[in-house]
């Protein structure tokens, strides 16, 4: 899936983002990240990716935090976001698809569900 699109991952755990980035650069894509809220913002303003893949629990502010400060930034308004996260989903999927979530993925994160999800809402833009 060599696409060369730019992906922004947000996620606090050092070994999980390792991991994502590691498998996403495998499969084509370009990576940066970021470990808080208030670092995503400020990556995403710098690297302007084609698609943000976030965790929920964040330090510095949840993930909803972030979503919703990238709503007010016309440059990152329409990249598309997909939620992962260990939180219960009949909770957190509602609140993720209200905030704007493209797609929702539970972690532990299946690399193979990830990159099907990516191309998915990449495809619809």
């Amino acid at each position: 899936m060599a696409t060369g699109k730019k992906i922004l991952v947000v996620e606090d755990d050092a070994d999980v983002q390792r991991g994502l980035a590691v498998w996403l650069r495998a499969s084509g894509f370009t990576t940066s990240s970021a470990r808080d809220a208030i670092e995503a913002v400020s990556v995403a303003k710098r690297e302007q990716p084609d698609l943000i893949v976030l965790d929920i629990g964040l330090p510095a502010g949840d993930g909803f935090t972030v979503m919703e400060r990238l709503k007010n930034i016309s440059d990152l308004a329409n990249v598309p976001v997909i939620v992962i996260t260990a939180r219960d989903a009949s909770r957190a999927l509602p609140d993720a698809r209200k905030a704007g979530a493209r797609a929702f993925l539970r972690k532990p994160v299946d690399g193979d569900d990830l990159l099907y999800t990516i191309a998915r809402v990449l495809a619809t833009g």
